[in-house]
């Protein structure tokens, strides 16, 4: 016997009212309905420490759930900082809403409490990435834009560069535009009060992805491209952990139609022979898309195949040496679906594709097949 109407109606508003409050602590919204986030600790960006080349004195903290957390794994994979910088990994605790130490790491049990002996105030959002520095005792950085800085200032046996000056001015715009209407976008979708909110954050994230796309492919032909324009210094810490280990996002930054110089060319995003900070930031998030933001938080009006020039510079992403170890889907989906209770109450975890095959895929259609793009040096 199917319930009465007056019943489901009253369901209805009551969990409505319900998600509404649970949101609120998920991730706070202004008074449009559009997700923001909170201010956190330690997010100036310091110079390079007198000891960065010692082995052991510094650990970079992060959980393998955290889109921002990934950005530090990936630049200290790719720039070989092993010998000098210990990565150590978090989990979440979904029930407290905290990440927490598997063993006890400078006395502490969760990282809110080494957040505290580092001065923040009880009650600060602790979250990832972190670098500690062992001989000060303290958080260096703990905010991931920054922190992805100064890796890439750090002493390295490497000779790659996420952020060499010629190119600076192509990967601020970029890291700028991607930002806001990208990492943080799908966020912005997810955590959207309202169908208007959601709108809006949905179509700038995929009219940044076709601008994306353009440069990519015309600088596969050869043709120099402009870069969008903003104010990357603008950006508010970011990132995650009180949402279960599901990550997080840093505040709006406005995305800036005007553009600015154009790239120096090449296979990457803002040109040149050798991926960026801004390669960096774009992938944490497109390598999550099928498998988390699309079904969980709306981002799919359309397949990623269909934009073939980001799908091969996915995959190509990818398979650079040491990108795939920092990678761990399962977690991903695990922490996702599993933890957001307000937006997927039954902690049931969905299939999804492998992601070893789907990003090694090409699309019959894929007119990047044979092109120069599918050759592009690595690093």
């Amino acid at each position: 016997m199917a319930p009465p109407a007056l019943l489901i109606r009253t369901a209805r508003e009551l969990w409505h009212c319900q998600w509404r409050q649970l949101m609120g602590g998920l991730g706070p919204a202004d008074d449009q309905g559009r997700y923001r986030r909170p201010a956190s600790p330690f997010t100036t960006l310091p110079p390079v420490p007198d000891d960065a080349g010692e082995p052991g004195a510094h650990v970079l903290i992060v959980g393998r759930s955290c889109p921002w957390a990934h950005r530090a794994a990936l630049v200290h994979s790719l720039r070989g900082l092993a010998a000098t910088i210990e990565l150590l990994v978090v989990d979440p605790d979904p029930q407290a809403g905290r990440w927490r130490f598997s063993e006890p790491f400078e006395g502490c049990d969760t990282l809110a409490a080494l957040y505290q002996r580092s001065g923040a105030a009880r009650g600060t959002r602790a979250t990832v990435p972190v670098l500690w520095s062992r001989r000060q005792g303290k958080v260096v950085v703990g905010e991931s834009a920054r922190l992805i800085e100064l890796l890439d200032l750090w002493p390295s046996p490497s000779p790659l560069r996420l952020d060499p000056p010629e190119r600076h001015e192509a990967i601020r715009r970029w890291r700028e535009r991607l930002q806001s209407a990208v990492n943080d976008g799908v966020y912005r979708c997810g955590f959207a009060r309202n169908q208007a909110a959601y709108d809006d954050a949905e179509a700038d994230f995929w009219q940044t992805l076709e601008a994306a796309e353009e440069t990519l492919q015309a600088q596969a032909a050869g043709i120099p491209t402009p870069q969008p324009m903003g104010n990357l210094n603008s950006a508010q810490p970011d990132p995650a952990g009180t949402s279960a280990g599901a990550g997080s996002a840093e505040r709006e930054q406005p995305s800036g139609d005007p553009q600015g110089p154009a790239s120096p060319g090449g296979p990457w995003l803002a040109g040149g022979p050798t991926p960026s900070l801004a390669d960096v930031q774009l992938f944490t998030t497109l390598v999550r898309l099928e498998l988390v933001y699309g079904p969980l938080f709306g981002v799919s009006r359309r397949p990623l195949w269909q934009l073939p020039a980001i799908w091969d510079w996915r995959r190509r992403f990818h398979a650079l040496p040491g990108v795939a170890a920092t990678c761990f889907p399962e977690a991903w989906r695990r922490d996702y679906f599993g933890a957001l209770f307000p937006l997927h109450p039954s902690g049931i975890i969905p299939a999804g594709p492998d992601l070893a095959s789907l990003l090694s895929a090409m699309p019959p259609s894929n007119p990047l097949a044979t092109s120069p793009l599918a050759e592009a040096p690595q690093p």
